[in-house]
């Protein structure tokens, strides 16, 4: 597991160090881990994410907003950047999420679960791939 900076509070949605490889995803076909995680801390909205378009605005993983039909699909990093929440708060990153498995796989038991939230207890059960608990 990747030591988290001290400093890192989750508010910077993506830091300069996970960019290339969310790039590179963008860049080839496969079935990417998920890189990161953003969520609203005080109600509904999650979401993996494992791409970021070249516009360096679309981000594309799996997005749940609580409704029961976790789906993958393309979010804009502005529009999320300017959700304004209760108390000031807003959309951040889980500092200490790891991806664990490919986002099909994450797709498939947020499905079977309702959520990204309830299937994040799944996955942590599961081994990870190729040995790697952060991508």
């Amino acid at each position: 597991m990747t030591p988290v900076p001290v400093d890192d509070t989750g508010l910077v949605l993506i830091p300069d160090d996970l960019r290339p490889t969310l790039i590179a995803n963008g860049l080839r076909d496969g079935d990417p881990v998920p890189v990161l995680k953003l969520f609203n801390p005080v109600g509904p909205g999650t979401w993996l994410i494992t791409e970021l378009g070249d516009d360096g605005d679309t981000l594309f993983g799996l997005c749940d907003l609580d409704m029961g039909f976790p789906e993958l699909g393309s979010v804009s990093l502005s529009e999320i950047t300017s959700v304004k929440l209760p108390l000031g708060l807003t959309i951040e990153r889980d500092v200490g999420f790891q991806g664990r498995v490919p986002i099909s796989r994450w797709t498939e038991i947020a499905r079977q679960t309702g959520s990204i939230r309830a299937a994040e207890a799944v996955v942590r059960a599961l081994p990870a791939i190729n040995g790697t608990a952060t991508s």
